[in-house]
C-alpha cells in the first residue's frame, strides 16, 4: 500500500458514513479503479450492498460480493466480508474495525471515521497500525452534513 486516507466526518450517524463511502467508491468506479469494499460481517455488507444502488439517482456502480468466481472486468467494485479477491484492487475502502489484510496488497486505502465513540477508537487503532506497516495516513477532517 502507498496511500491511506482518513475522512473524519462530524456525525455519528452509520447512514451519513455509508453515504460518504459510496460517494467515494463512484468517483473510484469513474476513474476506472477496482475496488474491494471491507466490512466485519455479512449483516453490514447487506445493507450496504442495498445502499449502494440506491444512494444517488444518477449514479450507477456495478457491485456483488465477493465469490470465488469474482471477476474486475466484469464486477469491478467488489464487498468482502472476510474473504480476500485473487487480484489485488487499486483501492481498498474499508468499513471495518480492524485492517483488512488485503490493505497490503493495494495502492490506495481509504478509511471513514465518524464521531462514534467505538469506531473512533478502533480508528486510532487501525492509524497506529499504518504507521508500524511503514505508510503514514492522511487526515482529511470533514465537516457539515454535506460530506
Amino acid at each position: 500500500m502507498q496511500r491511506v486516507d482518513f475522512y473524519v466526518l462530524d456525525g455519528s450517524d452509520v447512514r451519513e458514513r455509508q453515504r460518504f463511502a459510496c460517494r467515494i467508491i463512484a468517483k473510484a468506479f469513474e476513474a476506472e479503479q477496482r475496488v474491494l469494499v471491507c466490512f466485519d460481517g455479512a449483516t453490514d455488507l447487506s445493507v450496504f450492498d442495498e445502499l449502494l444502488w440506491t444512494f444517488a439517482q444518477d449514479s450507477f456502480v456495478p457491485h456483488e460480493a465477493l465469490t470465488a468466481e469474482s471477476d474486475w472486468e466484469e464486477t469491478p467494485v467488489l464487498l468482502s466480508s472476510g474473504a480476500g479477491a485473487k487480484t489485488p484492487p487499486d483501492v481498498l475502502v474499508n468499513l471495518g474495525s480492524s485492517v483488512p489484510a488485503e490493505a497490503a496488497r493495494c495502492d490506495s486505502v481509504i478509511e471513514i471515521i465518524d464521531s462514534d465513540a467505538t469506531r473512533r477508537q478502533a480508528g486510532r487503532v487501525r492509524f497506529k497500525q499504518y504507521r508500524e506497516m511503514g505508510v503514514e495516513p492522511t487526515t482529511h477532517k470533514l465537516g457539515g452534513s454535506d460530506n
